[in-house]
Parts: C-alpha cells; structure tokens; sequence
C-alpha cells in the first residue's frame, strides 16, 4: 500500500524538513521519500487546503466502555473515533466491567484492539475492581502492557493506598494518573459551586474539592519522590499548585480537556445535559487561567476525557443525567476555537510530543526511513460538526452544529490508515 501526501507542511522537531511544505510518500507504512515533488505513480493521493503533518497524537484519557457497556463505545468504535479525531494512539481508563485491574484482562485489550488503525493503549487500575480498598497487581499489569494505573473516573480516596500506589510505581518508573477529586465533599454536587449554582437552585461542586485533593496527592508525590500525572486539572488554584510543585522539582505533569477550556459555569443556565461532566464546568477566572496556563507550559497535555453515553442516560431530567461528553473528534476544533494564538508546532507539542514523552511511548517523526505514525490535518479548515462526521457510537456532545475551525484529514500508523471520505 502506497499514499502520497501532497504539499503538506511538516511539522515535526525532529525532522530536517520541519515547517516546509513537502510531497511525502508512505510505502508499505514506511516514509520512503520527502521531497518537493513525488510522481503519483500507483499512490493513493491525499490532497487538502493547508495541509499539515505531523507525528502522530496520542490521547491520554478517554473511555472505551468495552467489556461491558459495548452499547455506548467498544474498542472497534472507539479507535475509530480517535483516528477520525487525529489520534493514532488512544490510553483508555480501566472503568470497564470487569475493570481492566489483572494482566487477563489488559491482555483482552491489546488483542481485541490490534488491527485497528489507532492503537489502544490500556490503564491498569490501582486498586481491585476500582473499589478503593485494596491494591490490584499492578506489576503484572505492567508486564502485559499497561501503560499508566488510575482508578480512572473514580479517583483514589483513601490516602493510604494512593502512598502505597505511587510507592509502588516507583520500582519500574511507572506513572499514576489522578483525577483530582475529594468525593466526600463532591459527591452530592451537580455543577460548580458559585454565584450560578445559587441561581438555578442545584447543589454545588466546589473548587475546594479538587484543589484540597490535589495538595494531598502532592505531597505523597514529594514524599515518594515516585510520577504523578493530574488529569482534567479545572481550577486556577489547582495550576498554581502544580505550577508550584514543578517548580519544586516533583515529577508532575498535568493535562486539561477541551471543554474546561471552553465552556463555564454560566453555560449551564440552559441546563443542557450535555455540559455536566466532572469536574465540572468552572468560573470565567478558572477557564483563563487553564488557557494561561496551556499557553506558557504549565499544562503538559491534552486529555479529551471521551466519555460516550447513550441516548438515555442524558435525556433526562438534569439530576439524573450520567456526566460526561464524547470529545476525540472535536478536540483539535475546540483547542483552535479556545486557543486561537496558540501556533500548529505549540499544538502539536500538547497533542504528540509531551504525551509520549510523558508516558514513555516512541516520538513520531517525520522523516524518511521512520516507520509512519502520522496525522495528517488541516488548522484553517472551517466546517459545520454534524452528525455524518462521528464515528463514535454515542453523540453526548454539546458542538453539534457549532461551526469549527481545524478539521483533521486522517491518519497513518505503520501500514494501517484511516481517511475521512
């Protein structure tokens, strides 16, 4: 299998040819040529309006539902959705059922998700069935291809077991992720405690929660010494925490989502079921921080927490709504929406270069010889999101026909592809 890219603009740190407009010929999923012009030949051409290259993205948090709620996302449809996203590879959360918590089942993972043309990168959870009482075998997930542990949407509570799990990682370097969030004091709220809170008369999630949880994690990362990632980060006293642990010298990184970047509590005046997530949707001073903070490197990565529910489980009365929104689609639009003046290389930074880094997975460079492992876009595309775009099996999302800026064109990993049609 032969593709040509035609007049597509690298952008890659690692390649000579990096922010040049090159022709790229992919064969048998290796880049055999870079050149100014590249015959066709027997090549299936690719062609756009702006068309970029890159490495390809990685996603480090998303939800994939399989085994057991196949009917909102399975890997098939999941990996799908990421590749239509720009993603080649995807880190899934262990919240399945049963939990992907022993080697069997992130084994089950790495099988049934291996022809895809995005590679599904599982997180073994810490601690047995997500219950948060006892430790899972973390080290034998880890032989079996567990890139990170997390208990995922259920963050570790008990402080205990989150010292004994970063201990632990410590052994073979390995990394934690943690949605910072103390539920006991959380746990009844439906959106961000505030002045708009009051007004709709819904309880609250305060700011507190998280940041109070966070300092927690923090300091057993400082008395571990061990890596800690913080994931959907929504606050601005949060990045000044992380800000301050990095400057610290801990082994912190951090990523946000999409939305936290885009949307605030005030959207929820609609009660629109397809904005309550968790954390939840913050103040107009926390979303410029977040963009602050993404723009000067405080914030390493971009999560899309893609979280797919079915149709019942948001059209219903907003208390009873599940959390959550599908997001690996639409994320490269609402970081160009969000963070206009960031440049392609910054965005590329947060979307391939840092994540890998992070997570000790291979760069993806653009350059003659290097097995492909690409995406390719287009940042100054504008369209309408509509329906016939998703290839996610759920539609709980809030930018269904929201015009975008940033359309991706496809993707390329080994001698696997996808192409929008």
């Amino acid at each position: 299998m032969q593709i040509l890219l035609k007049s597509a603009t690298i952008v890659s740190e690692n390649s000579p040819f990096n922010g040049q407009e090159k022709d790229i010929l992919i064969d048998n999923g290796v880049i055999t040529s870079i050149a100014g012009s590249i015959a066709p030949g027997n090549a299936t051409v690719i062609e756009g309006k702006g068309l970029h290259v890159s490495g390809g993205w990685m996603d480090v948090f998303a939800h994939f539902c399989d085994p057991g709620q196949e009917y909102k996302e399975d890997l098939q449809s999941g990996a799908l959705a990421a590749a239509a996203g720009g993603y080649t590879a995807v880190m899934i959360v262990p919240n399945t059922q049963p939990a992907l918590h022993t080697k069997t089942q992130i084994a089950y993972v790495h099988s049934t998700a291996a022809h895809n043309a995005a590679e599904v990168l599982p997180i073994g959870a810490i601690t047995k069935n997500l219950e948060g009482t006892s430790l899972a075998e973390m080290y034998e997930m880890k032989e079996a291809g567990a890139v990170a542990f997390s208990d995922g949407l259920k963050p570790v509570q008990s402080s205990g077991l989150m010292l004994k799990a970063l201990q632990y990682v410590k052994a073979f370097d390995g990394a934690v992720i943690q949605i910072p969030d103390d539920a006991t004091i959380s746990g009844h709220g439906l959106m961000h405690e505030g002045i708009h809170s009051t007004r709709l008369g819904m309880p609250g999630k305060p700011a507190i929660a998280e940041e109070i949880m966070l300092k927690r994690d923090l300091d057993l990362l400082e008395y571990t010494g061990s890596r800690l990632h913080v994931t959907a980060v929504s606050t601005a006293g949060s990045i000044r925490l992380i800000a301050d642990a990095k400057a610290r010298g801990l082994r912190v990184t951090c990523s946000v989502t999409p939305y936290h970047l885009l949307f605030t509590d005030a959207d929820m005046a609609s009660y629109d079921s397809f904005l309550k997530v968790n954390p939840p949707l913050r103040t107009q001073e926390d979303v410029d921080a977040l963009r602050a903070a993404v723009a000067d490197g405080t914030v390493d990565c971009i999560a899309t927490h893609h979280q797919p529910q079915d149709w019942d489980a948001k059209q219903v009365e907003f208390e009873y709504a599940k959390p959550g929104m599908i997001g690996l689609e639409t994320a490269f639009a609402a970081l160009r929406t969000a963070l206009p003046q960031l440049s392609t290389a910054q965005l590329v930074k947060l979307l391939s270069d840092n994540p890998r880094r992070i997570f000790g997975q291979s760069l993806a460079p653009v350059a003659e010889g290097a097995v492909a492992n690409l995406t390719v876009f287009e940042p100054a595309t504008e369209y309408t999101i509509s329906d016939d775009r998703f290839q996610s099996k759920s539609r709980n999302t809030p930018f269904l026909g929201k015009t975008a800026k940033g359309s991706v064109t496809g993707i390329i990993r080994q001698n696997k592809s996808w192409f929008r049609s």
